[in-house]
């Protein structure tokens, strides 16, 4: 038995690491279309023929996290746990691609211009135009996909590396996806043009959920390779999931910590980044074609630096402390565009620092998830932090959307009518700081935890060889 674990691929670094390489090209094609539509949000409010204000802005955005909340999410962590990585990989694969259709098909001009479902739509909810609407629904079905996707893609990682660069295998996952929110930030409004066709970006987002669809499927094959020359006779390994294995991840406080820094600290993040494009309009003044190039630094940022926390985590530690800092750069970078002149320059460097944030509390965040549950119960635990997160994902944009309208009276309707005004930002960049102190608070508790139950997140993750 132990001759042919030795031999399996999971030993060999080549195959070990293509197979990280194939996975993270699927994460790569949904983290392009969760984004997508984050640098065309000036698009969508100022011109005429969208007509989206901000309140049904930010209702589109939360639409992402609808079907999460609901808790699809830990019915497909279970599915994980009991059906296997290559089964839910596939399917909910699958249905991103169904919901980028959606989405696409609420901004082309056969539905805008009253196709198949318009009479329908505008029949309810009679505040929010038509194609709000269904793109939200599109929205919604496309971030179930995703979300689980990225909860098996952490699976993945841990099939594949415990006991060796776990957490570098991690970041370098997260970095590669970042790949997919660097070149959307940077492609999108460019590609929509001066026409601003926010299909054209849309279209070709779908065009890559396809592809990694495809590449998933030959990760697959290295995955049931896998699995028929490693039969592990470990009661850990063989142990089934059972219901009642929530309750003992919800009874462990250190799970609630990371949970709570989570949902927190994400929704500091990427609710920001949805309308950081639009910031940078309206406060430092950039041109729409060009309003993804500063918010794109934060991805470009992490991609350096993320593998780099990684490595350290693996060989030195210090995941705990490191969620600390992170959370207090975080404040820092939201105070500073709340308050902080009007200077482009001074937006790069915030963007920037906003990237070291980034690296350091996912990559210190993620690889801690194994030290505090048990094996069997992992894609359960991971689908658990992942569906408090969406709360925060859902919640956050209709707020800032609601705060962006509330304090900014009257502005949309004067941009549509084509007057040279602008959103102040000061309020929603002031909420943003608030969610990152409270996040805070719970990296410091995580750390308290850890010296009480002996965790060991301020140890080493990579397991030395004798």
């Amino acid at each position: 038995m132990t001759e042919q674990i030795q031999n399996s691929l999971r030993e060999s670094k080549t195959a070990r690491w293509i197979a990280l390489l194939f996975v993270s090209l699927t994460l790569v094609a949904g983290y392009y279309f969760a984004d997508v539509m984050s640098p065309l949000k000036s698009m969508l409010t100022e011109n005429a023929k969208y007509a989206w204000d901000g309140n049904e802005y930010g209702f589109f955005t939360g639409a992402y996290s609808w079907l999460v909340v609901l808790g699809f999410l830990i019915l497909g962590g279970i599915m994980l746990d009991k059906s296997g990585i290559r089964f839910t990989g596939i399917m909910f694969s699958i249905i991103m691609i169904i919901g980028a259709f959606l989405n696409y098909y609420a901004l082309s001009d056969t539905f805008l211009n009253g196709g198949f479902g318009f009479d329908f739509l505008s029949s309810f909810m009679k505040d929010y135009n038509p194609s709000v609407k269904l793109a939200a629904a599109g929205y919604a079905i496309f971030g179930l996909g995703i979300e689980i996707l990225g909860v098996t893609g952490s699976r993945i990682v841990v099939k594949w590396f415990k006991g060796k660069e776990m957490a570098f295998a991690m970041a370098l996952q997260v970095a590669f996806g970042r790949l997919g929110m660097l070149w959307v930030f940077w492609q999108a409004p460019r590609l929509a043009g001066e026409g601003e066709i926010v299909t054209r970006p849309i279209a070709l987002g779908l065009v890559i959920l396809v592809i990694g669809f495809l590449t998933y499927l030959v990760y697959s094959v290295m995955d049931f390779k896998l699995d028929k020359q490693e039969v592990i006779d470990l009661s850990d390994e063989k142990e089934e999931f059972k219901f009642s294995d929530l309750g003992k991840i919800l009874t462990n406080k250190a799970f609630w910590y990371i949970a709570m820094l989570c949902v927190l600290f994400y929704s500091a993040v990427f609710p920001f980044m949805k309308y950081a494009p639009d910031l940078m309009v309206n406060k430092f003044l950039v041109l729409k074609k060009t309003a993804g190039d500063i918010p794109s630094l934060l991805p470009l940022g992490t991609m350096l630096l993320t593998p780099v926390v990684g490595l350290f985590l693996d060989f030195k530690g210090k995941s705990a402390s490191i969620m600390i800092f992170g959370s207090l750069l975080l404040i820092l970078v939201h105070l500073g565009f709340a308050f902080g002149p009007a200077n482009q320059w001074f937006a790069i460097g915030l963007m920037m620092i906003l990237g070291v944030s980034f690296s350091f509390v996912p990559g210190a965040m993620w690889p801690s998830v194994p030290s505090i549950v048990k094996e069997q119960y992992l894609g359960t635990a991971y689908s658990l932090i992942f569906w408090i997160q969406n709360w925060g994902l859902m919640g956050f944009p209709m707020l800032i959307g609601w705060a962006l309208e509330k304090y900014n009276p009257g502005i949309t309707e004067q941009l549509q009518g084509g007057a040279d005004v602008h959103y102040d930002y000061t309020v929603p960049m002031i909420i943003f700081a608030a969610t990152g102190f409270l996040g805070l608070l719970f990296a410091f508790l995580l750390k308290v935890e850890d010296k009480k139950k002996g965790y060991g997140l301020e140890l080493p993750n990579k397991i030395p060889v004798n």
